[in-house]
């Protein structure tokens, strides 16, 4: 099992919208960096743990996590005319882009980016190294500081 950060504007989703979903699953749609398409395409595998970081907001914090419940599979809003994530160089027969689709696990309190910043013994986390990606590995040390951070043991 590896672990992940999925990152998520939570005004177009948030962990509460996984958990309002149906079956509290999404297909995890709309990436479209090269680097994050080939962590799902290639590494993210059924059974991961994520934790679900809300950015793009006043206070950006790891609020949630999902697990992977389908492997990556071509994302249809590549081939969607009307999408904001529709993509003209991609085919059925050659998709360029995919998703995963995450089962919601629980809330957590939130743990934010100043606190993550904070913290010495997060020296190698990519988010506080500035990532910028969308969907970043987590290592297993990285997820306990944050759990414990939250209030989980």
């Amino acid at each position: 099992m590896a672990y992940w950060l999925f990152k998520t504007e939570p005004d177009a989703f948030s962990i509460d919208d996984l958990k309002n979903a149906p079956e509290q699953q999404t297909f995890w749609e709309g990436i479209r960096n090269y680097q994050a398409r080939n962590f799902l395409r290639d590494e993210v595998k059924v059974g991961d743990s994520v934790f679900i970081y809300h950015s793009s907001c006043k206070v950006p914090a790891v609020v949630g996590i999902a697990k992977v419940v389908k492997a990556a599979e071509p994302d249809p809003h590549q081939f969607d005319l009307s999408s904001d994530y529709y993509d003209a160089k991609s085919s059925t027969d050659n998709p360029r882009w995919v998703g995963v689709t995450l089962a919601y696990e629980q809330h957590l309190r939130p743990v934010t980016l100043q606190a993550i910043k904070a913290n010495t013994a997060l020296t190698e986390l990519a988010l506080k190294k500035g990532g910028r990606l969308s969907i970043m590995p987590i290592i297993e040390l990285e997820w306990q500081i944050i759990l414990e951070m939250s209030g989980q043991s």
